[in-house]
């Protein structure tokens, strides 16, 4: 009688997180601790979010980004927020942020180590409720502790990655990563102010029936893309594209689909970040049992050369990945 009075409310992202400590010969609760940091950013910027309608911070911040992207108000706010836990929890020597031209030195350090961070991705769609995200990836420095980071600390292979996630601001707000061992989703409970283990193991459907891209910008595709784009079509495939890549990568990861922004006439290098968002994603589709590339190249492989660059991203179930590279390397064979 007691245990229907009072059920278990489940596994708190903080017990999870000291549970998988023992996954890393080399832990000693600095990683554990970053990640309870940007959870708790994350909580802040969560509920910044929810009251965006009533405090007047939606809408055009009135600069531009390194990108040359108008900033918009949540971006600034978020993007203070992660920087802010960041630093002030002490494991991290150095942050690059897509919202900041510079790598931004904490003044920690002994931190061991570097943060890559999205703080607000898709944030232009907040005027019209619809969801958005932020994108982190975590690497050990390679540096020796006692000064700031290095260039070099920053621009690691996406295989040197040791965690990487990505939060969803939408119907729920969850928070999804991955430390190589699987990934893990964990659905934020606003009443008791925690993130409560809800989707263990997550494990990416090996083929799917839904493709994401813009279609609007079809006319600038590359040949072989428009074929694959025309094969999804024929075959029935539904055309999902919320414009908010972390909404879009969360559906299609659950449910088996993939992924495009490739590159194109107008932009050819495509227009997602290597450092900011495809390494991070291409780290957890992988332990998914996905798959990710450039099109030609598997995207953790890929050395990058500067903080913002881009790349274009094909992301997803591996069958569907697989079969848009086909149509690809066809078109390169034929020319």
């Amino acid at each position: 009688m007691n245990d229907k009075l009072a059920l278990p409310v489940g596994t708190t992202l903080d017990r999870f997180i000291m549970r998988k400590q023992e996954e890393f010969s080399y832990a000693t609760g600095e990683l554990s601790q970053l990640l309870r940091d940007i959870a708790l950013a994350a909580k802040i910027v969560n509920r910044e979010i929810n009251r965006a309608g009533l405090l007047d911070v939606t809408g055009a911040y009135g600069q531009q980004n390194v990108q040359g992207e108008d900033q918009q108000k949540l971006d600034v706010i978020a993007n203070i927020r992660f920087i802010r836990a960041l630093r002030n929890g002490g494991e991290v020597c150095t942050i690059i942020s897509e919202e900041e031209d510079d790598i931004i030195q904490t003044g920690n350090h002994k931190g061991k180590y570097i943060v890559a961070i999205d703080p607000l991705d898709g944030s232009s769609n907040i005027d019209v409720n619809v969801s958005i995200g932020t994108i982190f990836s975590i690497y050990r420095r390679i540096s020796d502790q006692g000064a700031n980071g290095t260039m070099e600390d920053c621009l690691q292979d996406g295989t040197r990655q040791v965690a990487a996630g990505y939060v969803i601001y939408g119907s729920s707000t969850m928070m999804v990563y991955t430390t190589g061992h699987g990934v893990n989703g964990f659905t934020y409970d606003p009443t008791l102010g925690e993130f409560f283990l809800s989707h263990p193991n997550i494990t990416s459907p090996q083929t799917g029936t839904i493709y994401s891209i813009n279609e609007g910008t079809y006319n600038y595709f590359p040949e072989g893309l428009k074929q694959y784009v025309n094969y999804c079509k024929d075959s029935g495939y539904s055309a999902r594209y919320i414009g908010s890549l972390v909404a879009d990568f969360h559906r299609n990861l659950l449910k088996g689909g993939i992924y495009i922004y490739p590159a194109t006439a107008k932009a050819p290098k495509g227009k997602l970040r290597l450092m900011y968002e495809c390494n991070a994603l291409a780290f957890i589709v992988e332990q998914a049992g996905g798959k990710a590339t450039n099109g030609q190249k598997r995207i953790l492989e890929i050395t990058p050369q500067e903080l913002h660059e881009r790349c274009p991203l094909y992301i997803g179930s591996t069958e569907m990945v697989d079969k848009a590279e086909e149509f690809l390397k066809a078109e390169v064979a034929v020319s």
